[in-house]
């Protein structure tokens, strides 16, 4: 048996989000995610939810009153995946630009507690 399951990294991000729904409809729209195991919470709600973004995966809970996470991900095309993340409902944080290491960069919030920073390095 494993140490850890199959298919999964060693370290994945765990985001506090007010509704997991629709954190995972977002990761799906922007990111292509598959949706991975979901724990409903008793009496309503999700308790845990997971997605694959490529070769990781993002875990959430349900929270309240979440705090504002930061998430930065490496996509092939930031420009095409920025656009994904507005059309999803994303509010821009930051229009993509050069950055000092000069990866193409935007931050877009998803309206549910995290800042999405999209990236391409070229």
């Amino acid at each position: 048996m494993s140490w850890k399951p199959d298919g999964y990294s060693s370290v994945s991000p765990y985001l506090h989000v007010r509704d997991a729904e629709q954190a995972l409809a977002f990761l799906q729209a922007v990111f292509g995610a598959e949706r991975l195991r979901v724990i409903p919470r008793e009496g309503g709600g999700i308790m845990h939810a997971e997605a694959r973004i490529d070769e990781s995966v993002v875990m959430m809970g349900e929270v309240a009153d979440a705090p504002d996470s930061n998430v930065h991900v490496y996509v092939p095309n930031a420009i095409a995946a920025f656009q994904r993340a507005r059309d999803a409902g994303g509010t821009v944080v930051a229009e993509p630009g050069r950055s000092g290491d000069g990866d193409l960069r935007g931050g877009i919030a998803d309206g549910n507690g995290t800042v999405w920073w999209i990236s391409t390095q070229d």
